[in-house]
């Protein structure tokens, strides 16, 4: 993958303009990695496969908010608006610990989508966007990390198709944390999954970036 973002200096802007759509399980090669790494171009979206039952079961033990002392464990199941604390790591060097809360999962429109110029390869879908917060609850400067990593779930259990944008997309924006991003400060973040019609709901979100897998993530519905 081609590195797409810039980190000399300032607050960190994704590069050039550009996006692709790639079907969620066709990001399970970039688990692990810092989350600079973006694909451009026009791939052809990838159908997403129904889930196992093993790797859809979140666990339904009493959640921790980012007020307690708990961790967040893979495979446990929060509200929206409700607050999930881990250890975050970005890249070799940066490490901390965050508290990651959905705030909302909110149904786009068809026509929201008109202006990256898709065409058919969004034909049909319906837009949702994830909304979360993220809060710096550790000791560590976290400037400049991603924190990424954030998929849909359809009702069926199965996972909505993800839409990667470079650039700017201003239903959805979503941007590294900034400069000085230390203990206490919060900044807002949003992903986009696309369902496949418009009978079919996103219901669910789920975070699958270090120190979970895809599947076995932090869910929010």
């Amino acid at each position: 993958m081609s590195s797409s973002v810039m980190r000399r200096g300032g607050r960190v802007k994704l590069a050039s303009v550009g996006l692709v759509v790639v079907g969620s399980l066709a990001l399970s090669a970039c688990n692990g990695d810092d989350g600079a790494d973006q694909r451009v171009g026009g791939a052809t979206p990838t159908p997403s496969a129904p889930s196992s039952p093993s790797s859809q079961a979140p666990s339904t033990q009493p959640p921790s908010g980012g007020g307690g002392a708990g961790q967040a464990k893979g495979g446990q199941t929060f509200k929206l608006g409700e607050a999930a604390r881990f250890p975050f790591t970005y890249g070799t060097k940066t490490k901390g610990e965050i508290a990651l809360t959905v705030d909302a999962i909110e149904k786009g429109a068809p026509a929201d989508l008109a202006p990256l110029k898709l065409g058919d390869k969004v034909s049909g879908k319906v837009p949702y966007y994830i909304r979360y917060t993220v809060e710096n609850v550790g000791t560590t400067d976290l400037a400049y990390a991603s924190v990424s990593h954030m998929k849909g779930h359809l009702g069926d259990g199965t996972e909505a198709q993800n839409l990667m944008i470079i650039g700017s997309f201003d239903k959805c924006p979503s941007e590294s944390l900034p400069k000085d991003f230390t203990h206490g400060k919060t900044q807002k973040g949003c992903a986009v999954a696309l369902a496949p019609s418009a009978t079919t709901k996103v219901v669910s979100a789920e975070y699958w970036g270090d120190p979970f897998t895809m599947g076995q993530g932090l869910y929010w519905k």
